[in-house]
């Protein structure tokens, strides 16, 4: 993947700094059930990569003494750690909100029966992939049978109470199939809605629209099909100052499996880590003793796909 930046420096983007840290979003493991054409993570069966013991240890010890709010779990499927449970209860018992990025047809897979109620006990919120409401465009993104296991996972997890709007909270998270911009983010939600619950009788509280990144499988791809530099063109085309104060860089840290700190999950892939006086590597140690709030932002021409049009983020768009 680091092969890819010599393609993502040429257009310049602008400077940012840091403000309060208020999300840890983890890199728990790069193994995963599927194997995703959009997945800038590069994740699948045959990934090994997973956090240890010790570094977990230290993650914890974080979430005590950090006034962080939000521990922000993915992977690869983070449910496939072994650890994914302990770390969990633990983050909730310290009153922090945990996000599990769920790709809903984990909740099928065998030993993780009881995940389902496991997490809506617990009162994980989860945000769920779904690129399309529509069975051909689900199975052609994520795999063959993908679509018919994930509306399973979905309806398990209504049964359970997620999306009904009374706490426990069900997003779920489109990318656009090519390299194109998505469309406006609450008038897909919209359609999401409506054909789900005619459909299939599914309902969720939140569609996030998330601009595919030009790096790893989706980079490597615009790259063989000749579409690489037209892309980034449109995503410099289509920025939007505005959403500078919004992006997720500025509250949120992308730890890996190693418990190495970036400034996002995309920097991360792209070996590009946060910057640090004194630290080649910054680690999860050096926010026991470091405030990141003003530190600059590492940036390349991938982060025109944050700022273009609506804007995007793990949250979704930036702006209505």
């Amino acid at each position: 993947m680091h092969d890819m930046l010599p393609l993502l420096d040429a257009l310049g983007f602008p400077a940012i700094r840091r403000g309060r840290l208020e999300a840890l979003q983890v890199n728990l493991t790069y193994r995963c059930n599927q194997r995703c054409l959009h997945c800038h993570v590069n994740a699948g069966p045959t990934r090994t990569e997973s956090m240890d013991d010790a570094t977990l240890a230290v993650l914890r010890e974080v979430i005590d003494a950090h006034p962080v709010q939000t521990l922000d779990l993915t992977g690869g499927a983070p449910e496939l750690h072994p650890r994914f449970r302990q770390l969990v209860g633990h983050a909730r018992r310290a009153g922090l909100r945990v996000i599990d990025r769920c790709n809903l047809t984990i909740l099928g897979e065998p030993g993780q029966e009881d995940l389902a109620e496991f997490l809506a006990g617990e009162g994980v919120e989860i945000t769920a992939s779904l690129p399309c409401y529509a069975r051909d465009n689900v199975d052609r993104q994520r795999g063959e049978g993908v679509f018919e296991r994930s509306i399973a996972g979905l309806r398990r997890l209504n049964a359970l109470g997620y999306g009904a709007g009374d706490g426990l909270v069900l997003n779920l998270v489109y990318n656009p199939q090519g390299p194109s911009l998505s469309p406006p983010q609450a008038a897909l939600e919209a359609d999401y809605k409506a054909h789900l619950a005619a459909d299939f009788g599914i309902r969720f509280d939140h569609l996030l629209t998330i601009t595919n990144q030009p790096i790893a499988r989706f980079g490597s791809t615009l790259v063989s099909k000749g579409q690489f530099s037209a892309y980034l063109q449109l995503l410099r085309d289509s920025y939007r100052a505005e959403n500078l104060a919004a992006v997720m860089c500025r509250s949120l840290v992308s730890v890996d499996w190693q418990g190495y700190l970036y400034d996002c999950d995309f920097n991360q892939m792209l070996g590009l880590p946060l910057e640090l006086i004194g630290r080649q590597r910054p680690h999860l140690r050096d926010l026991l003793r470091t405030d990141l709030a003003g530190n600059p932002i590492v940036t390349r021409d991938h982060c025109f796909a944050c700022t273009a049009g609506q804007g995007s983020s793990c949250g979704g768009a930036l702006r209505g």
